[in-house]
Parts: C-alpha cells; structure tokens; sequence
C-alpha cells in the first residue's frame, strides 16, 4: 500500500502521546486512563483484574502473571499501565522481537523493583532462548545462568524480586503450550461496541478546547472505527482538525459526515482498499469462494497484507466468510456494495 491507512489498528506515530502536548497539537496528550474505574469497555476483565489486583495488594504480593490477546488497538498497552498504576509500581515495556538474547530480558528483569510490571508486546515473537529464561522467572522468581561448556559447566541460579509478567499478542495460537500455561490470567478483548466507543470519545472530547463537540457527532466517529478506540481517537483528531479549520470549530454530526468523506471512510468504517478488494472479488471471481492469494494477485497486493491489515473486520462485520474453498462474499457484503453503488 502506498500510504498507512487512517484506519489501521497498528499504532502510528500520530497516535503516541506527549506528556507536554495539548490533544491535536504535536502529537496527543495523554487520553489513556490511569485507573480500572477510568478505564471504559472490557467489563468482564475488569471485573476478573480487579479481583486479582484486590486480592494481591491485600497479601501484599505480585499479581498473578496475565496473558492479553486479539486484534490491535483495543487496548492492552494501556491495561498493562493500569494494573501498575493500581499496583503504586513502575510498568517495563518491551516487545518480542526487541529481546533477541537472553541478556536482553535478564537486564531488564535484574533492575525491576518488587511487584513491578513486565510488559512484553508481541510475545509470540520471543526467540525460544529469551523463552527459556522466562520459565523459570516466572515461577520461581529467578534465573539460571550456564558457565562454561563441557564437563566444567555449571549452574548459578540468580534470584529475582518478584513482579508480574504481562504478555499482549495478535496471534495466541502462536504461543507454545509451555508458556501459555504459565499466565493465570488468559483473556481475549473483543471489539468494542458504538455505546462504549463514543463513552471513550465523550471522555477524550472533555480536552478539547475552542469546539463546540455534539453527542450524535461522536456517535457517528464511534459508528465508524471499526470496533477500536485506537481508530476513533484518531478520527476524532481528524474530525476536529477539519472542524476547526472550515467549520470554525462546530463538530456537529454534519461536519463529521464532510470530514470522513474527505477522508474516504463510508458509513460502516470502510475505505477504497477495502472496497477494491471486495470489488475484485465480486467481479473477478464472482462473488467467491476464491483463494487469498489469486485476490492478491488480482489487486498487486501481498497476501499476508490483506490477511492481516483488510480481512479482520470484513469478517467481524460479516461481509466476507472463510470457507474451506476459500473467501466469500456474504449477502451482507453484497448489499453494502451495492449501496455503495447506488450512492455514487
């Protein structure tokens, strides 16, 4: 693709806040809550972390290890700062793919005080020598160290101060069995709903300044982004950008409909790629059930992108299925096509 689309769920540089900034300048202040009460959506695990965050702070000891999957943008990140706000510690973040050796984990894992928060992103992306350390961390606090080779080799064991391990992934299935069954806490976050959506948007709203901000209007941003507060933030920023400059700062529901038209984004939260490759389907192959990789090829993409960045809500709204012969359109699908027809 030529250019990141404004509807991805992967966190782009817009979307990273600066403590120091206001909410459309620079990058965005910092909306993400600080609280379990502050944080909206996800009420059955809230309601599973407040009871392990109760019963730790009572023993006085580290919360149970927690394992956070499903889509971008719903919020993991943001769960991990949370469980160390309420935990009165600090939260370290990393990512798979950036512990490339097992030194890189022990010396994060050697200056973590007591009760502190491991966050590792992507964790199905650990090399299987950074998960060999993990093992034991997890479970007995500490790490084993092999000195020397051959018959002169030997174990020191060096202990650890004991902390929670947070793990957030896109792909649990990736994960091996070993270190799945070592978090207590195994959750997956679903997509959000357009009542919890423009509840978050309400509250991110609160810091604008100089906008008159309706309640349909943030309805309508919830209605469009796709299911994910990552994207409706961002279209919020859009908007008000938009409102500001043409409108003199009315974000009514009217200027949400011009601002996103601009942008590309219909009524359902869908752009061009997502219309081109339904289109190719339709046309090309009548409606499916066709292969990934012939649509692909049809439209010069890569497989693994349509897969990854255009398929995940196609088939969470219910426009495209997944059978056995390949994808397809579903009846769903072909009315919003020829909606789309229709309006054009």
């Amino acid at each position: 693709m030529a250019r990141e689309r404004i509807i991805t769920p992967k966190e782009v540089k817009e979307d990273v806040p600066s403590e120091d900034s206001n909410l459309f300048s620079g990058s965005p202040v910092n909306v993400r809550p600080k609280s379990l009460d502050e944080y909206l959506g996800q009420s059955e695990l809230l309601q599973r972390l407040g009871i392990a965050l109760d019963a730790a702070k009572k023993r006085d000891d580290p919360m149970e290890h927690v394992l956070l999957y499903g889509p971008p943008g719903l919020g993991k990140t943001t769960l991990a700062h949370v469980i160390a706000n309420e935990l009165g510690t600090r939260a370290w973040v990393t990512s798979g793919p950036a512990l490339t050796k097992g030194s890189d984990l022990v010396g994060t894992l050697t200056r973590m005080e007591a009760n502190d928060v491991l966050f590792i992103d992507e964790i199905h992306r650990l090399p299987a020598s950074v998960e060999e350390y993990i093992y034991p961390a997890m479970e007995d606090y500490k790490i084993d160290f092999t000195l020397d080779t051959g018959m002169h080799a030997r174990v020191v064991s060096y202990s650890l101060k004991p902390f929670t391990l947070i793990g957030a992934t896109t792909r649990a299935g990736l994960l091996t069995g070993a270190l799945r069954s070592r978090f207590g806490i195994v959750h997956n976050l679903r997509f959000y709903n357009v009542d919890e959506l423009t509840d978050i948007l309400e509250q991110a709203a609160k810091k604008l300044e100089g906008v008159c901000v309706h309640k349909d209007a943030l309805r309508t941003i919830a209605s469009r982004s796709r299911g994910t507060p990552r994207i409706a933030l961002r279209l919020l920023r859009r908007v008000r950008d938009y409102a500001e400059v043409r409108c003199g700062g009315d974000f009514s529901d009217a200027v949400v409909n011009a601002a996103l038209a601009l942008e590309g984004i219909d009524e359902v939260g869908m752009d061009s790629l997502d219309r081109t490759y339904m289109e190719t389907i339709e046309t090309i192959y009548d409606g499916g059930p066709v292969g990934v990789e012939a649509v692909a090829a049809s439209m010069g993409e890569d497989a693994g992108t349509l897969q990854d960045v255009v398929e995940p809500y196609l088939l969470q709204a219910g426009f495209l299925a997944r059978t056995r012969q390949g994808r397809q359109i579903t009846s769903k699908g072909h009315e919003w096509l020829n909606a789309g027809k229709n309006s054009t």
